[in-house]
Formats: structure tokens, sequence, C-alpha cells
């Protein structure tokens, strides 16, 4: 259900199609980044630059802060929630720390490399930032330094992990035919394994412990699914 694509289209790719679970509005509008913590989802909304964090069995706001700039990418890092956020007419980039129950810690803001980057995810306590215009992702250590740079293979929607598997939305170059991909970033040069097709409106990924969510931004719309 809700997933727009054709019988042919699933059976060529071999794949089951991603089975969705609960729709709901987005509370501020156009939602991109999500992470999960603590029972709550965390959602960043791009028509008011806030965060909202929800409780996914009622669908309503338990807390809400405005964020420095525009939210593009939210992963729990430890107690805090670490943010890409997009300030200014250059649509400059920057890691920030939000911590739930206190806010961004103006003090952590960082330029990401080279000012852009947008998804993010954790694992094994390493960050992981993908830059889709350098086709890269850039895993950080815990004090913030660039240790690897991986080949980012095909154009990306969103990262996540689940039971210490690394995930990723991969699309083609028009960004379209969305799958749910592996993506093995102990390799030098992983590949997208595609595992599921996805609504082509999917962006944003993060895993709950037992479902998948992702946000269908143009939609204003906030969607979990399994596969």
């Amino acid at each position: 259900p809700g997933c727009n694509l054709s019988r042919r289209s699933v059976i060529a790719a071999d794949m089951n199609d991603a089975r969705e679970l609960v729709r709901k509005a987005s509370p501020g509008g156009r939602p991109q980044p999500l992470a999960y913590r603590d029972k709550r989802l965390w959602v960043g909304a791009w028509d008011t630059d806030r965060i909202y964090a929800i409780d996914p069995a009622t669908w309503k706001v338990v807390d809400e802060v405005g964020a420095p700039g525009r939210p593009y990418g939210m992963a729990v890092l430890g107690d805090e929630i670490r943010v890409v956020v997009s300030i200014g007419a250059d649509d400059d980039r920057y890691f920030y720390r939000f911590i739930p129950g206190k806010g961004f810690d103006d003090a952590s803001k960082t330029p990401c490399p080279d000012f852009t980057g947008s998804h993010v995810a954790a694992l094994n306590g390493t960050l992981y930032l993908t830059q889709m215009g350098l086709r890269r992702i850039l895993a950080f250590d815990d004090q913030g330094a660039i240790v690897r740079e991986i080949p980012l293979p095909t154009r990306c929607g969103g990262i996540g992990v689940r039971d210490g598997v690394f995930y990723m939305i991969s699309a083609d170059e028009e960004f379209d035919n969305l799958t749910l991909a592996t993506l093995d970033v102990a390799l030098p040069a992983p590949q997208a394994v595609a595992v599921a097709t996805l609504n082509p409106e999917a962006r944003a990924l993060t895993f709950d412990g037992s479902a998948w969510w992702t946000s269908y931004r143009e939609q204003n719309e906030i969607v979990s699914f399994e596969i």
C-alpha cells in the first residue's frame, strides 16, 4: 500500500516492495530528517525550521524546539542527536549537537566539510555524512575528525542503521526507482544491494527497533514501513 509501483517493476527487480504500516501528517509541514530515541520519533520540518518529538503511539507532539536553520539530517549518537542544518542564502551546512530536553548546543556549530552534506547515520560510534554532490560518504571519529571517505555508489535519499547493518535509500540519476538497499561501509568501495522497492517520495531513514520510518516530504507525511 502507498508504494505506487507497478507489479512489473517489482518483478523486474526481483524484490518485494516495502509494506506501509502507518502514514501520519507532519506536525510542521514538509518533514525531512528523522531520528528515533527513547520511544520518541524526532522529526525536522522544513516549513517551520523546528524539531519535533512525537509519541508514535498517539502521534502527539511532546516536545519541540526551533532549529538554527533548515534541518537536513539527524542521527542519534550516544545521549545526543547530531543534526545537519542549512544556514544562510548560500545553503551552507553545519553540524550541531542537539540534546533532548535541553536543545541545540550553539557552541557545537561546526562546518560540514566543503559546507555540504545532508543525511547522517551512526554505526558503532562512528558518524556518517552523505555528500551527494561529491558522491561520497564521510566517516567521523568521536573527535569530529574524518577517518574515511567512502564512494557513494548511487544517488541517496537517506541512510540508517538496523541491527548493525548500514542501509540507504538508493536512487538512479533522475532520482527515480527508489530502493531500500544495504551498503557494507566496511568495504573500500561498497555497492548498494537493493532489498525492497520504495515509494518515490521517500526521504530520510530511521529504525525504531521493529519498523523503518521515512518522510514523504512533499506530501507533508511521515510513514513507517517494513519489508
